[in-house]
């Protein structure tokens, strides 16, 4: 029996969706991460389509920002931006209340937290 990719059991492309959008709603909104916010174009929607196109390849289901951008190259494409732990822990704090909203399960919740913590952290570049 094949196991499902975790696009699957969040329910697919409009829960990745829901998920992209709800934590750029957050970044936008929360005074806690304003120097994260700062670091964005005053305009998210291309930083929300981007960032949907490769969770849902990160998540196991199609890999659209691959069709459409080709490899991701995550650090390289980040290094134009001064990266430390703060950054980072404020990209956590974002996708950690986006997911808390939508994933029930705990398992699932605990798993895609610890890899989202593990690509923010590589992100790090100061």
């Amino acid at each position: 029996m094949q196991q499902l990719t975790p696009y699957e059991l969040l329910g697919g492309a409009g829960v990745v969706r829901w998920l992209t959008d709800r934590f750029y709603d957050i970044m936008d909104t929360d005074p806690q991460v304003k120097s994260l916010r700062d670091m964005h174009p005053a305009d998210l929607a291309g930083s929300r389509e981007k960032l949907y196109m490769f969770l849902s390849g990160w998540l196991g289901g199609p890999a659209l920002y691959m069709e459409a951008y080709g490899h991701p190259r995550l650090r390289a494409r980040h290094l134009p931006f001064a990266i430390d732990e703060a950054a980072r822990d404020q990209w956590m704090y974002c996708m950690n209340k986006a997911v808390a909203e939508l994933v029930c399960e705990d398992e699932l919740k605990a798993k895609l937290i610890e890899a989202f913590y593990g690509t923010a952290d590589f992100m790090r570049n100061r």
